[in-house]
């Protein structure tokens, strides 16, 4: 099963004052990837950068560094993107995976490439913390001998279960300790709290952002502008490779999902950020829309890639 996706997402920027100069590092062009193809993908900067320079980081994202060099009162930053997405775990039986021993004894000593690179997401990032309190919480779905995948989907219903959605209670700065202590926050949040989990067992887990297809109340239409970027997780299974979960929604991460950028945590793939001369305080307005587009009866097959 396939959909298509018509993605626009604009950031304004409204500075108190004029920013004589600035440099910004964006992700916002979704990636290319065995169960997702991009058929377009645009960026239009507003006032004209100085320079812009399209680049993959070492995550393997597309990258967009931009300078503006002339003085401007406000940025606008608006992305394009129209996008083919499959269901990448179909079929997937989790009780069939490695036990999760098995699989946190081959990162401590790889013996391939796909083990070797997935170690890297095994350590402590910036916004992902490991300690006592996040490893007590995960252990209780990690039982001896368990399946990965199993384990992993029932952390993933646990935090679904256990914390409340609610974007008044954080910003991008909570630690996860606090966000466990409360059991509140947003995507981000449950995101960095499952990587941190997951880490603090041993096992390798990415950071993923991008966005979700969300439906709107009943009887009323798909609004522009209403939808708002995403995050979930991805673990790595040995035999299988990486998986995407969503803690937001207790769900695998399907059709409906579209993946933007991986890494370590959100500073890895902030979708846009910068370095500002001037400005004082600003005004920020992020405006995001999701809609469904028509799949083609004929769909040329991706270009074959390496394993994730």
């Amino acid at each position: 099963m396939s959909a298509a996706y018509h993605v626009q997402h604009d950031t304004h920027y409204d500075y108190a004052s004029v920013v004589a100069a600035s440099q910004h590092l964006a992700y916002l062009r979704p990636r290319e990837l065995p169960f997702q193809h991009v058929r377009s993908s645009r960026l239009v900067i507003e006032p004209e950068p100085s320079r812009l320079l399209q680049r993959t980081d070492y995550f393997g994202n597309a990258a967009d560094q931009f300078e503006l060099l002339r003085p401007h009162a406000a940025l606008h930053v608006s992305a394009t993107s129209e996008v083919e997405v499959s269901a990448a775990h179909d079929g997937l039986d989790p009780r069939a995976s490695a036990p999760w021993e098995a699989v946190r004894a081959a990162c401590r000593q790889p013996g391939d490439a796909a083990t070797l690179d997935a170690a890297q997401f095994v350590y402590a990032s910036p916004y992902v913390v490991l300690d006592a309190d996040i490893q007590a919480f995960a252990v209780r779905s990690f039982q001896p001998g368990r399946a990965i995948l199993d384990a992993v989907l029932d952390l993933t219903h646990r935090i679904h279960e256990e914390f409340t959605f609610d974007p008044s209670a954080t910003s991008i700065t909570t630690p996860v300790a606090r966000v466990l202590a409360e059991r509140r926050g947003v995507c981000q949040d449950f995101a960095h709290f499952e990587v941190s989990c997951l880490r603090s067992m041993g096992l390798p887990a990415r950071y993923v952002s991008g966005y979700l297809l969300t439906d709107p109340p009943p009887g009323q239409p798909r609004l522009i502008g209403a939808d708002a970027s995403h995050a979930w997780v991805s673990v790595f299974c040995r035999h299988v490779g990486w998986v995407d979960v969503d803690p937001t929604n207790d769900l695998l991460v399907g059709e409906r999902h579209i993946t933007l950028a991986w890494g370590r945590d959100f500073g890895d793939v902030s979708p846009l950020r910068g370095v500002l001369l001037g400005g004082e305080e600003h005004r920020l307005r992020v405006e995001v829309s999701v809609m469904p587009v028509e799949v083609p009866d004929a769909v040329a097959p991706p270009r074959p890639m390496l394993e994730r």
